[in-house]
């Protein structure tokens, strides 16, 4: 599950770790077509720390195959360890053509998400505003209806959005406890517990 980028681009993979001596990289793939993706002479941009030296370049794909069941992919200019390991951690965007349609499972670009009512158990709860972007994975701002402008971050994860419904407007969501609303203080059941470990003091004693 992830959202597009408003500047029409999508995150298709992440660069994990160096493989070999001549500048292979495996990745970890954020599209479901990575053949399809990682086809020779593809151009990708790089995001990476801005005191990075491949911060606002791009790189492009010499070869994609797959070892031992897992994805590598050489890049022009890079044979050799050394170099590739300079890219290591680096997420690869492409450009999408925004008038495409989406052809990849639980994908939405930014616009079709923002404005969608968000539900929890049966009950609209708020409306998503914005979508942030990061490299472990995509947010969404939420706006929530009973608390005037507060807004909450929830991680665009299968297990706390499990269902964007287009047709309906809507998006469903199982946060987890504390997500949405301030967890009460239990003190009652503190002070049971230090109550309970005197009484075993004592009878220890």
């Amino acid at each position: 599950m992830s959202a597009k980028s408003a500047r029409t681009q999508l995150r298709v993979g992440r660069l994990v770790k160096a493989h070999g001596l001549k500048g292979a990289l495996k990745l970890e793939l954020y599209t479901d077509d990575p053949d399809g993706r990682f086809v020779t002479g593809a151009v990708f941009t790089l995001q990476v720390p801005e005191s990075s030296p491949w911060h606002g370049k791009t790189v492009t794909v010499r070869e994609f195959k797959w070892m031992n069941s897992h994805p590598v992919v050489f890049l022009e200019g890079i044979d050799d360890r050394s170099a590739a390991e300079s890219l290591v951690r680096a997420i690869l965007w492409i450009e999408q053509d925004a008038s495409a349609p989406v052809v990849e499972d639980d994908a939405w670009y930014d616009h079709q998400l923002v404005g969608l009512d968000v539900v929890r158990d049966g009950d609209v709860v708020g409306k998503v505003v914005r979508v942030d972007h990061f490299p472990a994975q995509d947010l969404l701002g939420v706006q929530l209806t009973q608390d005037g402008d507060r807004e909450v971050l929830v991680p665009f994860v299968k297990a706390i959005v499990p269902e964007v419904d287009m047709a309906a407007g809507r998006l469903i969501v199982t946060p987890p406890p504390g997500l949405f609303e301030e967890l009460p203080a239990d003190d009652d059941h503190s002070g049971g517990s230090s109550d309970e470990v005197a009484d075993e003091d004592v009878r220890g004693a």
